[in-house]
Protein backbone atom coordinates (compact mmCIF):
# COMPACT_ATOMS: atom_id res chain seq x y z
CA UNK A 1 0.00 0.00 0.00
CA UNK A 2 0.92 3.67 -0.63
CA UNK A 3 0.80 6.49 1.84
CA UNK A 4 -3.04 7.34 0.69
CA UNK A 5 -3.84 3.88 1.17
CA UNK A 6 -2.51 3.63 4.53
CA UNK A 7 -3.82 6.61 5.25
CA UNK A 8 -7.59 5.71 4.90
CA UNK A 9 -6.98 2.62 6.13
CA UNK A 10 -5.46 3.86 9.65
CA UNK A 11 -8.26 6.83 10.04
CA UNK A 12 -11.71 7.87 9.94
CA UNK A 13 -13.39 10.67 9.02
CA UNK A 14 -11.14 11.73 6.14
CA UNK A 15 -10.60 15.63 5.29
CA UNK A 16 -9.02 16.08 1.83
CA UNK A 17 -8.49 19.82 0.73
CA UNK A 18 -7.98 20.79 -2.22
CA UNK A 19 -5.49 23.78 -3.56
CA UNK A 20 -4.29 25.18 -6.60
CA UNK A 21 -0.51 24.78 -7.32
CA UNK A 22 0.84 28.30 -7.84
CA UNK A 23 -1.83 30.43 -6.71
CA UNK A 24 -0.62 33.05 -5.34
CA UNK A 25 2.98 31.42 -6.05
CA UNK A 26 4.72 28.18 -5.45
CA UNK A 27 6.68 29.25 -2.49
CA UNK A 28 3.09 29.79 -0.59
CA UNK A 29 1.77 26.54 -1.80
CA UNK A 30 4.85 25.02 -0.16
CA UNK A 31 4.11 26.78 3.04
CA UNK A 32 0.01 25.50 2.68
CA UNK A 33 0.70 21.69 2.02
CA UNK A 34 2.82 22.06 5.29
CA UNK A 35 0.19 24.07 7.14
CA UNK A 36 -2.72 21.33 6.07
CA UNK A 37 -0.33 18.67 7.13
CA UNK A 38 0.45 20.13 10.35
CA UNK A 39 -3.87 20.21 10.40
CA UNK A 40 -3.88 16.14 10.28
CA UNK A 41 -5.57 16.37 6.55
CA UNK A 42 -5.86 12.74 5.03
CA UNK A 43 -4.57 14.18 1.80
CA UNK A 44 -3.67 17.36 -0.50
CA UNK A 45 -5.22 17.38 -3.90
CA UNK A 46 -2.57 19.64 -6.20
CA UNK A 47 -4.56 21.18 -9.04
CA UNK A 48 -2.46 21.57 -11.95
CA UNK A 49 -3.82 24.96 -14.02
CA UNK A 50 -5.12 24.35 -17.20
CA UNK A 51 -7.05 26.43 -19.50
CA UNK A 52 -10.06 24.55 -20.50
CA UNK A 53 -11.03 23.16 -16.87
CA UNK A 54 -14.25 21.77 -17.69
CA UNK A 55 -14.79 20.52 -13.92
CA UNK A 56 -14.22 23.64 -12.29
CA UNK A 57 -16.18 26.69 -11.46
CA UNK A 58 -15.33 30.23 -10.93
CA UNK A 59 -13.54 30.12 -8.14
CA UNK A 60 -10.79 27.91 -9.04
CA UNK A 61 -10.97 28.83 -12.87
CA UNK A 62 -10.09 32.33 -11.29
CA UNK A 63 -7.04 30.74 -9.29
CA UNK A 64 -5.89 28.16 -12.08
CA UNK A 65 -5.61 31.09 -14.49
CA UNK A 66 -3.60 33.56 -12.01
CA UNK A 67 -1.06 29.92 -11.67
CA UNK A 68 -1.45 30.23 -15.42
CA UNK A 69 0.38 33.64 -15.18
CA UNK A 70 2.57 32.41 -12.60
CA UNK A 71 4.00 29.60 -15.74
CA UNK A 72 3.31 27.08 -13.59
CA UNK A 73 2.73 23.66 -15.33
CA UNK A 74 2.29 20.38 -14.70
CA UNK A 75 6.22 19.40 -14.68
CA UNK A 76 6.45 22.41 -12.18
CA UNK A 77 3.60 20.40 -10.01
CA UNK A 78 5.39 17.13 -9.94
CA UNK A 79 8.79 18.74 -9.21
CA UNK A 80 6.97 20.33 -6.19
CA UNK A 81 6.14 16.86 -4.76
CA UNK A 82 9.70 15.76 -5.32
CA UNK A 83 10.53 18.74 -3.46
CA UNK A 84 8.05 18.77 -0.01
CA UNK A 85 9.21 14.99 -0.47
CA UNK A 86 13.02 16.37 0.01
CA UNK A 87 11.79 18.22 2.81
CA UNK A 88 10.54 15.27 4.76
CA UNK A 89 6.82 15.71 3.85
CA UNK A 90 4.74 12.56 4.13
CA UNK A 91 1.12 13.77 3.80
CA UNK A 92 -0.35 11.58 0.63
CA UNK A 93 -0.29 13.70 -2.30
CA UNK A 94 -2.83 13.77 -5.47
CA UNK A 95 -2.40 15.16 -8.42
CA UNK A 96 -5.76 16.99 -9.93
CA UNK A 97 -5.28 17.24 -13.70
CA UNK A 98 -7.23 17.34 -17.26
CA UNK A 99 -7.15 14.45 -20.02
CA UNK A 100 -5.63 17.04 -22.13
CA UNK A 101 -2.51 17.92 -20.26
CA UNK A 102 -2.22 13.53 -19.42
CA UNK A 103 -1.70 12.72 -23.31
CA UNK A 104 0.29 15.59 -24.05
CA UNK A 105 3.11 14.63 -21.31
CA UNK A 106 2.62 10.82 -21.79
CA UNK A 107 0.18 8.65 -19.99
CA UNK A 108 3.00 5.78 -18.79
CA UNK A 109 5.64 8.76 -18.23
CA UNK A 110 3.13 10.87 -16.19
CA UNK A 111 2.20 7.57 -14.03
CA UNK A 112 6.06 6.69 -13.28
CA UNK A 113 7.17 10.75 -12.94
CA UNK A 114 3.86 10.94 -10.59
CA UNK A 115 5.50 7.93 -7.89
CA UNK A 116 9.22 8.87 -8.42
CA UNK A 117 8.58 12.23 -7.27
CA UNK A 118 5.97 11.29 -4.88
CA UNK A 119 2.53 11.51 -5.71
CA UNK A 120 -0.05 8.34 -4.34
CA UNK A 121 -2.87 9.88 -6.05
CA UNK A 122 -4.09 10.68 -9.45
CA UNK A 123 -7.84 12.32 -10.12
CA UNK A 124 -8.64 13.08 -13.81
CA UNK A 125 -12.37 14.38 -13.68
CA UNK A 126 -13.02 14.55 -17.30
CA UNK A 127 -11.63 11.12 -18.45
CA UNK A 128 -14.35 9.07 -18.77
CA UNK A 129 -14.45 5.59 -16.71
CA UNK A 130 -14.79 3.58 -20.06
CA UNK A 131 -11.51 5.23 -21.29
CA UNK A 132 -9.31 4.92 -18.29
CA UNK A 133 -8.27 1.13 -17.90
CA UNK A 134 -5.31 1.88 -19.57
CA UNK A 135 -4.58 4.56 -16.77
CA UNK A 136 -5.87 2.52 -14.43
CA UNK A 137 -3.75 -0.23 -15.36
CA UNK A 138 -0.50 1.73 -15.10
CA UNK A 139 -1.71 2.93 -11.75
CA UNK A 140 -1.90 -0.27 -10.51
CA UNK A 141 1.37 -1.47 -11.86
CA UNK A 142 3.19 1.27 -10.26
CA UNK A 143 1.13 2.44 -7.00
CA UNK A 144 -0.50 5.57 -8.14
CA UNK A 145 -3.57 5.43 -6.96
CA UNK A 146 -6.22 6.52 -10.16
CA UNK A 147 -9.61 7.85 -8.61
CA UNK A 148 -12.30 7.71 -9.68
CA UNK A 149 -15.67 10.26 -9.74
CA UNK A 150 -18.91 9.31 -9.53
CA UNK A 151 -21.61 11.27 -9.95
CA UNK A 152 -25.49 11.23 -9.40
CA UNK A 153 -25.77 10.90 -13.23
CA UNK A 154 -23.68 7.51 -12.49
CA UNK A 155 -26.86 5.73 -10.52
CA UNK A 156 -26.67 2.85 -13.38
CA UNK A 157 -22.98 1.98 -13.25
CA UNK A 158 -21.95 2.64 -9.59
CA UNK A 159 -21.37 -0.61 -9.14
CA UNK A 160 -18.66 -1.09 -11.93
CA UNK A 161 -17.01 2.19 -11.53
CA UNK A 162 -16.51 1.32 -8.09
CA UNK A 163 -15.61 -2.43 -8.28
CA UNK A 164 -12.69 -0.39 -9.85
CA UNK A 165 -11.58 1.61 -7.69
CA UNK A 166 -8.10 2.48 -6.03
CA UNK A 167 -7.62 4.83 -3.27
CA UNK A 168 -11.28 6.07 -2.82
CA UNK A 169 -14.03 7.07 -4.54
CA UNK A 170 -14.54 10.78 -5.49
CA UNK A 171 -18.44 11.01 -5.19
CA UNK A 172 -19.88 14.38 -7.01
CA UNK A 173 -22.26 15.71 -4.55
CA UNK A 174 -24.12 17.84 -7.79
CA UNK A 175 -24.37 17.84 -11.21
CA UNK A 176 -22.62 21.16 -12.47
CA UNK A 177 -19.19 22.39 -11.54
CA UNK A 178 -17.41 23.00 -8.47
CA UNK A 179 -18.16 25.53 -5.99
CA UNK A 180 -19.59 26.76 -3.09
CA UNK A 181 -23.59 25.91 -2.36
CA UNK A 182 -26.35 26.78 0.33
CA UNK A 183 -27.96 23.87 -0.78
CA UNK A 184 -27.58 20.06 -1.84
CA UNK A 185 -30.32 17.83 -3.75
CA UNK A 186 -32.21 15.65 -1.26
CA UNK A 187 -31.43 12.59 -3.03
CA UNK A 188 -27.59 13.39 -2.19
CA UNK A 189 -27.44 11.27 0.78
CA UNK A 190 -29.02 8.34 -0.99
CA UNK A 191 -26.71 8.71 -3.49
CA UNK A 192 -24.06 8.54 -1.34
CA UNK A 193 -25.61 5.62 0.70
CA UNK A 194 -25.88 3.80 -2.17
CA UNK A 195 -21.88 4.36 -3.51
CA UNK A 196 -20.42 3.77 -0.17
CA UNK A 197 -22.67 0.28 0.34
CA UNK A 198 -20.90 -1.21 -2.91
CA UNK A 199 -17.57 0.76 -2.80
CA UNK A 200 -14.41 -1.97 -1.63
CA UNK A 201 -12.60 1.42 -0.85
CA UNK A 202 -13.31 4.58 1.29
CA UNK A 203 -15.67 7.17 -0.06
CA UNK A 204 -15.38 11.21 0.02
CA UNK A 205 -17.87 13.68 -1.38
CA UNK A 206 -16.34 16.70 -3.33
CA UNK A 207 -18.25 19.49 -4.91
CA UNK A 208 -19.80 22.50 -3.19
CA UNK A 209 -18.87 21.52 0.58
CA UNK A 210 -18.05 25.22 1.99
CA UNK A 211 -18.64 24.94 6.07
CA UNK A 212 -18.53 23.05 9.36
CA UNK A 213 -22.48 22.28 8.23
CA UNK A 214 -21.42 20.73 5.49
CA UNK A 215 -18.98 18.88 6.57
CA UNK A 216 -20.94 17.15 9.54
CA UNK A 217 -23.75 16.01 7.33
CA UNK A 218 -21.98 14.55 5.08
CA UNK A 219 -19.66 12.30 7.17
CA UNK A 220 -22.53 10.56 8.03
CA UNK A 221 -22.93 9.33 4.60
CA UNK A 222 -19.34 8.73 3.36
CA UNK A 223 -16.02 8.46 5.01
CA UNK A 224 -14.63 11.76 3.94
CA UNK A 225 -14.78 15.22 2.36
CA UNK A 226 -13.08 16.73 -0.28
CA UNK A 227 -13.01 21.01 0.55
CA UNK A 228 -11.96 22.98 -2.60
CA UNK A 229 -13.29 26.42 -3.74
CA UNK A 230 -13.98 27.39 -0.53
CA UNK A 231 -10.56 26.56 0.68
CA UNK A 232 -9.37 28.36 -2.94
CA UNK A 233 -11.13 30.95 -1.84
CA UNK A 234 -9.89 31.97 1.72
CA UNK A 235 -6.35 31.76 0.05
CA UNK A 236 -7.48 34.41 -2.88
CA UNK A 237 -8.47 36.68 0.13
CA UNK A 238 -5.13 36.61 1.89
CA UNK A 239 -3.38 36.79 -1.24
CA UNK A 240 -1.38 40.05 -0.06
CA UNK A 241 -0.41 38.65 3.49
CA UNK A 242 0.41 35.52 1.48
CA UNK A 243 2.48 36.84 -0.83
CA UNK A 244 4.07 39.55 1.31
CA UNK A 245 6.63 37.60 3.38
CA UNK A 246 6.87 39.66 6.27
CA UNK A 247 2.78 39.52 6.32
CA UNK A 248 3.15 35.66 5.55
CA UNK A 249 2.95 34.34 8.58
CA UNK A 250 -0.24 36.38 9.55
CA UNK A 251 -2.14 35.16 6.28
CA UNK A 252 -1.18 31.56 6.71
CA UNK A 253 -3.06 31.97 10.42
CA UNK A 254 -6.35 32.54 9.08
CA UNK A 255 -6.05 30.06 6.99
CA UNK A 256 -5.18 27.69 9.43
CA UNK A 257 -7.83 29.04 11.36
CA UNK A 258 -10.40 28.57 8.71
CA UNK A 259 -9.21 24.68 8.36
CA UNK A 260 -9.42 24.15 11.86
CA UNK A 261 -13.46 25.48 11.91
CA UNK A 262 -13.69 22.91 8.72
CA UNK A 263 -12.98 19.97 10.65
CA UNK A 264 -13.67 20.85 14.35
CA UNK A 265 -16.04 18.56 15.76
Amino acid sequence: MNRLQQTLAQKENHFIPFIMCGDPDMEVTESLIRLLEEEGVSAVELGVPFSDPMADGPVIQAAGERALKNQVTLAKVLQLGKKMRKNGSEVPLILFTYANPVYRFGMEKLVEEAVAHGFDGLIVPDLPFEESEELRYLGKKRGLCVIPLVAPTSQDRVKEIVSKAQGFVYCVSSLGTTGMRDQFAGQTSHFLDTVRKFSPVPTAVGFGISNREHVRHFLNHTDGVVVGSALVKKIEEQSDLLKDLGRREDGLKNIRVFVRQLKSE
